[in-house]
């Protein structure tokens, strides 16, 4: 996960392609799914709380 400076970030990992653990996602045509290993989480500190209207 690098911070992108822009307020998101960018991930990066092994694209999940097992029909099991695609089955249990909700994802739009045009996602998909990564995983991402414990060992290369950085914590970036908690989001901003802002409204959305």
């Amino acid at each position: 996960m690098t911070d992108t400076g822009r307020g998101t970030f960018r991930l990066t990992g092994r694209p999940v392609t097992d029909p099991e653990d695609l089955a249990q996602l909700t994802l739009a045509d045009d996602e998909s799914a990564i995983e991402v290993p414990k060992i290369r989480r950085t914590f970036y500190g908690a989001a901003d709380s802002y409204a959305v209207g």
